[in-house]
């Protein structure tokens, strides 16, 4: 797959999914891991936190699933490395333990609201995958 500029636009959001694939993050977390690749451009955006949580909670290691994007042609190569390389079983506790955290949770961790600004004006019950998109919508308005 070819790399990404996320200094231009952000990666997908957290909710998006990658084809045949019930796994919230993976798309995300494809885009980023793209951006790391020769050429392109991870800009303020980081493996680190949720992306990780995800690589380990499914037994994915960062680079070998860099590996399969660099060779994968698209999506569906990518999703179906995923379901060859992991335990397709982990994806629906993952998914419910991601929805359930909150943006209450971390709004007095000085570091987190350095991160997302946007934090204190949300609802204290959003999710955090909300915060996420959010947050990809402040640092790229629309036109």
């Amino acid at each position: 797959m070819k790399p990404l500029d996320l200094t231009q636009e952000p990666p997908r959001g957290p909710r998006d999914l990658l084809p045949g694939l019930n796994l919230l993050m993976a798309a995300r977390t494809v885009d980023k891991l793209r951006a790391t690749l020769p050429g392109g451009n991870l800009g303020e955006y980081q493996i680190t936190g949720f992306s990780s949580r995800m690589l380990e909670r499914i037994g994915i290691g960062e680079a070998a699933l860099r590996a399969a994007i660099a060779t994968a042609t698209d999506d569906e190569a990518v999703a179906k490395w995923i379901r060859e390389h992991s335990d397709p079983a982990t994806y629906a506790e993952f998914n419910r333990k991601l929805e359930a955290l909150k943006v209450a949770e971390r709004l007095n961790e000085p570091e987190f609201i350095a991160r997302y600004p946007l934090a204190p004006s949300l609802p204290p019950e959003t999710p955090r995958i909300d915060l996420l998109v959010a947050d990809d919508r402040a640092m790229f308005p629309k036109d």
